[in-house]
């Protein structure tokens, strides 16, 4: 058996250094680390020591202060390939309107811990979340959560209802089962495999065609450089081996059937031209032509989440608050006020 997992484990370093050696050919992006050391963040970056599955990580937060606080208080979760950087400009709208606005990087993602085990759930990375809120003295929030941190927001108000404010979804994945409609399983190796492959241009391949409705601005490429740098250098292997973990997650882990239960009041925001389905690319191709379905997934999540609002961009692709900030942001604060929030 002991033979065995060290075959394993030197079957996969092996694999790791062949997809070093073939990034050191591509077009040079800066070198981030695994921790995205080097990237600035639009403010400053306070880390929590978290005691979690019986070892320390270090979990890294934004906390920024509104000038003219209103008492309110927003935590915005970053998407799968996204970080709380990515985050800036609606931290600036929600500070200007005088909220208290928290952007935690989870455990596995950004500046935070890559960690080598461990047992990664939208309960657990709640958990931490609310760990992190309890820090600060913070009982009550309103949750906006984008992309897989959509998820993951959902999960939190389910969680824990009584320290939910309000709940915003932004494009958020797990708005349908994609193991249910038939995307074949992907095995936590074989995601390993794909992600050591990770480079700026795959990061910006799969983003043009997914994300942003094949419309592409040169104010993007600092994103796409943001996730392709933590796969250069010598944190490579660790980064994708989180990543991989995290969609294992995702894909087996879905909210959509917990909808119904969602008691904090819910917005919806819904780029109409996403087409995000993770695993689509190993579906055969009528599974495919059936996945990512936005304009329908939105409209029947806010049919299953008790008096959820919905507000559909029909042009915006999978991350509406970089591709249009004013249209999302006019849209967000709209959405809160009308929430009482």
């Amino acid at each position: 058996m002991h033979r065995i997992s060290v075959i394993a484990a030197a079957s996969l370093f092996a694999v790791a250094a062949q997809a070093q050696s073939q990034a050191q050919s591509q077009p040079a992006s800066p070198a981030y680390g695994q921790q995205l050391e080097g990237f600035a963040y639009p403010h400053e970056v306070h880390h929590l020591a978290l005691q979690s599955q019986g070892q320390t990580l270090s979990m890294a937060y934004m906390d920024i202060q509104a000038d003219r606080p209103n008492g309110r208080t927003a935590v915005l979760m970053h998407g799968k390939n996204f970080c709380g950087a990515t985050w800036e400009a609606t931290i600036d709208t929600l500070r200007a309107q005088g909220y208290r606005v928290i952007v935690p990087d989870q455990i596995g993602f950004c500046k935070s811990s890559k960690p080598a085990n461990y047992q990664y759930s939208f309960h657990q990375l709640a958990h931490n979340t609310h760990a992190l809120l309890a820090k600060l003295g913070i009982e009550r929030s309103i949750v906006v959560g984008h992309s897989m941190g959509g998820m993951l927001a959902a999960r939190y108000a389910l969680q824990y209802p009584d320290a939910t404010q309000a709940l915003v979804m932004v494009n958020p994945l797990g708005l349908e089962d994609w193991k249910a409609k038939g995307v074949p399983y992907r095995s936590i190796d074989q995601w390993y495999a794909s992600e050591l492959r990770t480079s700026f241009d795959s990061i910006k391949k799969y983003q043009l065609n997914t994300y942003y409705a094949g419309q592409w601005k040169p104010e993007y490429d600092r994103w796409v450089s943001m996730g392709a740098g933590m796969y250069l250098g010598k944190g490579k292997a660790r980064v994708a081996w989180n990543q991989a973990l995290t969609y294992d997650m995702i894909y087996t882990q879905p909210v959509v059937y917990e909808f119904g239960q969602i008691k904090t009041p819910t917005l919806l925001l819904i780029g109409a031209r996403d087409n995000t389905a993770p695993g689509k690319d190993g579906a055969s191709p009528e599974v495919a032509a059936t996945l990512g379905k936005y304009p329908e997934l939105g409209p029947a999540t806010a049919r299953a989440i008790p008096g959820a609002r919905l507000v559909m961009f029909p042009e915006l692709g999978h991350a509406p608050q970089i591709q249009d900030p004013d249209a999302f942001h006019r849209e967000l604060l709209k959405g809160l006020a009308a929430l009482g929030s």
